[in-house]
């Protein structure tokens, strides 16, 4: 049964964010929501598409996390590995990993949020999006390409709602991004269950070869001048 405080709470947390994409504990307060107002059947189902492919069926037995790691030490790799790339992007955005919330792993559940939780920066990296608003609308987009959760489309619909009223003028950009986010993830291999942490030492143009991440192939595809990812 859909739980309607919780929607409610929800789509409150959705107009601030329409009004204010960048307010980045409002998407924790939606996903909190949603995943909350979801009825059993419903979070079961994100699991059961997980594990639709022996990747999936690993990561929620071994449940692997990325784990604490030093920022420091990213940023001295070599230039052009998963690692320093990741530092750097954190460095560049001014994030801090503390930021995110530490979430519990001990049901497989509790698994599929944590993994997309810590790992939505490096997702960022290796998919070549910016953490703009194209981006992260670009970002979702491979998201719901890729899983069935209730959040990537809750986000695109507020970040549509955004450019209607808003930012109309950034439909092109933003609606490239989404398309572009979207023909990735459909492209790729599951990101869901990478041991991030045994990549930080791989080229990323490597990582991206051994997931599908066929940036150029996908922009070719799409009309237009489209800036090149990083």
């Amino acid at each position: 049964m859909i739980r309607p405080m919780h929607v409610l709470k929800a789509l409150a947390s959705g107009v601030r964010l329409v009004r204010d994409p960048n307010r980045l504990g409002e998407v924790f307060e939606i996903a909190d929501h949603l995943m909350a107002a979801a009825p059993p059947a419903r979070t079961a189902m994100l699991v059961d598409e997980v594990k639709r492919t022996p990747e999936g069926v690993r990561a929620m037995a071994d449940k692997p996390r990325v784990g604490s790691f030093d920022m420091a030490a990213l940023g001295k790799l070599p230039p052009g590995t998963l690692g320093r790339a990741f530092a750097d992007h954190m460095r560049d955005n001014k994030l801090d990993p503390s930021a995110l919330p530490s979430l519990p792993s001990g049901t497989e559940l509790e698994f599929f949020r944590a993994h997309l939780y810590e790992t939505h920066d490096i997702f960022h990296v290796v998919t070549g999006f910016s953490t703009d608003v194209a981006g992260e609308l670009g970002l979702q987009a491979f998201y719901l390409a890729q899983f069935p959760g209730g959040l990537p489309p809750a986000l695109l619909a507020g970040g549509l709602l955004n450019t209607m009223v808003y930012a109309i003028d950034q439909r092109d950009v933003r609606m490239r991004a989404i398309v572009r986010g979207w023909l990735l993830g459909k492209r790729a291999l599951p990101f869901f269950g990478v041991r991030w942490a045994d990549l930080w030492e791989v080229p990323l143009t490597e990582v991206r070869r051994r997931l599908g991440i066929d940036i150029i192939g996908v922009e070719q595809s799409l009309p237009g001048d489209l800036p090149h990812a990083a």
